[in-house]
């Protein structure tokens, strides 16, 4: 890093160095792409060889020699980012004197590249055949001789020759706050940089000793915080290094006005109803965080940026600006699913995310799933296969948020669904019904919110129960929790649903009955950079009001599948009726446990256990005995989402349950 030679020079004895410049520390400079560090495994690159001797250029063959370093593999990459030779080496000279002064130019950023390391007194030299150029010398004509001797005959052996020697550590670690007196805003400035004596003294623990000062200071509603000096004095006899932080606190301030920029073709006020933020607000990065994410959830959005002003207003806030880029308008999509119980599924949808001009979301899909058969019968050969083997299901929604420029959302949904639910061996049964849903959503803030409706349904079932003809029409209500950081692969945070839904007859329903849902999940990082989560979720669902046999089959509870207790077939966890045949239940209990630990950056493993089961009581009766499972799975990270693969199996089965169960879809399964 070239900080510590303008921040440094030689003197005599003891202190060995002095300042010459104050400075805060700045990111090193772009280099060029080296398709090496982004293709780790050589799928698209290989290890270069020199280029051919030439006698119009004068190739030749670098080699980095650390003389047995202990970390030489790590120094010697470093070494090759900071390095022209390296990054120049399939780029032959045309001739010595040029190649000779490319050596030249490679030392004070070698160099700096060892001092950032911590090696302050590393020797270096770039040799060829004994000729050698250090620090501070000019190519002569005796080393220009040399590397021409090999024109038109060999790549010139060109070596960099590394005595590392001792990595200097830290001694004395100062923060000192301008314009602060005793009790400063940073109590306990060692804890907060996390600077030890005795560590290395590296460019990079100095970095994030700097990041970590001012992210404490901006944490506690400081936004203007910032390192205006680094003062790093080496003791080359002792090998040590004192730094001191010269810190400027800035004012505590909370947020002011928030300025939406263009908007494209999104009403400014549908983008300023997700915005929380109000005048006054302490400072906080953490609500930055949370204003991009909740800004971000408008379907018509692709990304938010927040910028914050250079100087508080006359109230001493800090004013912010709201920008935004819009998605293409129009989205056409088609996915895939598979489980060796469940069986395929594919859907196709088309969505449009600005219909009217006001951030409109309009979503049209079609689900085609493979219906698997609870007569007994099996599909054996192509000619055994019937149409009544699919489903389907057409379901439409439509969201028109920030009614007005409010923070009311109204949402339509509907759906059509022919399917068929169960398992050869218990049975289950078939439904035709159609379902449309009006409903006003109010948001409170960017994790919390209600929401009210009117629902009407239509349909019939038929099952060991007997069949069922039924209007439903009710008065759905719920709410919502949920202040997790990720939606696919959460790490922190909870999650909470609950709704009731009651169904009275003199609405129009059929039969008159009360259904609640709730489902509970948390999410615990047991390190920073959360590769290890313990993940847990809890499910709980009533009917009241109706006995079992006035329920249609689609609204009594099941459990089994990949979203509940994996390891069983899709809803085959209830009571069992008349000839051993599913009924479904009026009470559901649902529970699993995971532990998300990451291998790598892009691979993790998941043990996890699951219980549930569907009970005829109104109310889970924890006496009748609950069906589980326990696997693992493998998760592959990418940046939409981790690629899940489940194993399951069931560890009390019944009979004609499968030994295991192999579920393949995107998203944690909770």
């Amino acid at each position: 890093m070239r900080f510590w030679r303008r921040a440094m020079r030689f003197g005599g004895s003891g202190y060995s160095c002095a300042i010459i410049a104050m400075m805060a520390l700045e990111p090193a400079p772009a280099t060029a792409l080296d398709l090496s560090v982004i293709d780790p495994f050589g799928l698209f690159t290989s290890k270069e060889k020199p280029l051919e001797a030439s006698a119009a250029s004068l190739p030749y063959a670098l080699n980095f020699d650390l003389g047995g370093a202990e970390d030489a593999k790590v120094l010697t990459r470093t070494l090759q980012d900071a390095s022209l030779l390296y990054r120049l080496r399939q780029d032959a000279p045309p001739d010595g004197e040029t190649l000779a002064r490319r050596m030249a130019a490679d030392l004070n950023p070698l160099v700096d590249a060892l001092w950032s390391q911590g090696y302050f007194n590393a020797e270096i030299a770039i040799t060829v055949d004994g000729a050698a150029l250090r620090v501070g010398q000019e190519p002569g004509a005796a080393l220009v001789r040399v590397l021409e001797a090999y024109r038109d005959r060999a790549p010139a052996p060109v070596t960099v020759k590394v005595t590392p020697g001792p990595v200097f550590g830290l001694r004395d670690v100062a923060v000192v706050e301008r314009g602060q007196g005793a009790g400063g805003a940073i109590a306990d400035p060692a804890r907060v940089s996390r600077l030890k004596p005795g560590d290395p003294a590296t460019s990079a623990s100095l970095r994030a000793a700097q990041a970590a000062l001012v992210d404490h200071l901006r944490n506690r509603s400081r936004p203007l915080a910032r390192v205006v000096e680094l003062r790093p004095v080496v003791d080359h006899a002792a090998r040590i290094m004192d730094v001191t932080y010269i810190v400027e606190p800035g004012p505590v301030a909370g947020f002011g006005d928030v300025t939406i920029g263009d908007t494209v073709d999104i009403p400014p006020e549908v983008v300023r109803s997700f915005v929380y933020l109000e005048p006054g607000d302490p400072y906080s990065p953490k609500a930055l965080a949370d204003t991009r994410r909740s800004v971000a959830t408008i379907p018509a959005i692709a990304s938010v940026r927040i910028r914050e002003a250079q100087k508080l207003d006359a109230s001493g806030n800090l004013p912010l600006f709201v920008d935004v880029t819009e998605r293409p308008k129009r989205l056409i999509g088609f996915s895939a699913r598979y489980s060796t119980i469940d069986g395929p599924a594919v859907k196709t949808y088309w969505e449009h995310r600005n219909l009217f001009g006001g951030a409109e979301r309009l979503r049209l899909e079609g689900d085609v799933f493979f219906a698997p058969r609870i007569d007994g019968s099996r599909i054996t050969r192509f000619e055994d296969f019937e149409r009544s083997d699919i489903g389907g299901r057409f379901a439409f929604s439509f969201l028109k948020p920030a009614l007005g420029g409010s923070r009311y959302d109204f949402l339509l949904d509907g759906a059509a669904t022919r399917e068929r639910v169960g398992t050869n061996r218990y049975g289950g049964y078939t439904a035709r019904y159609a379902n449309a849903t009006a409903a006003i959503r109010r948001r409170f803030s960017d994790v919390f919110s209600i929401q009210a409706g009117l629902e009407v349904e239509r349909g019939q079932t038929s099952d060991v129960l007997g069949r069922i003809d039924y209007t439903l029409v009710g008065v759905p209500l719920s709410v919502k929790f949920d202040s997790t950081d990720s939606l696919l692969d959460p790490t922190r945070g909870v999650r909470a649903t609950a709704s009731v839904t009651p169904y009275p007859t003199f609405f129009g329903s059929s039969v008159g009955l009360v259904q609640s849902k709730a489902a509970l999940s948390g999410y615990y990082a047991l390190d920073a950079d959360a590769r290890y989560v313990l993940a847990a979720r809890i499910g709980l669902g009533s009917i009241a009001g109706a006995g079992l046999d006035d329920v249609p089959a689609t609204r009594r509870f099941y459990a089994g599948g990949g979203g509940s207790v994996r390891g069983y077939a899709y809803r085959s966890l209830s009571p069992l009726g008349p000839l051993g045949q599913l009924t479904g239940g009026r009470s559901l209990f649902e529970g699993s446990l995971e532990a998300r630990v990451k291998i790598t950056d892009t691979i993790g493993i998941v043990p996890f256990f699951d219980a549930g089961a569907a009970f005829e009581s109104s109310v889970p009766n924890f006496r009748e005995r609950l069906q589980l499972a326990a696997g693992l799975g493998l998760r592959y990270y990418t940046p939409i989402g981790p690629i899940r693969v489940d194993v399951a199996a069931p560890l009390n089965p019944r009979k004609g349950d499968r030994p295991v169960a192999l579920y393949v879809s995107i998203g944690q399964a909770f």
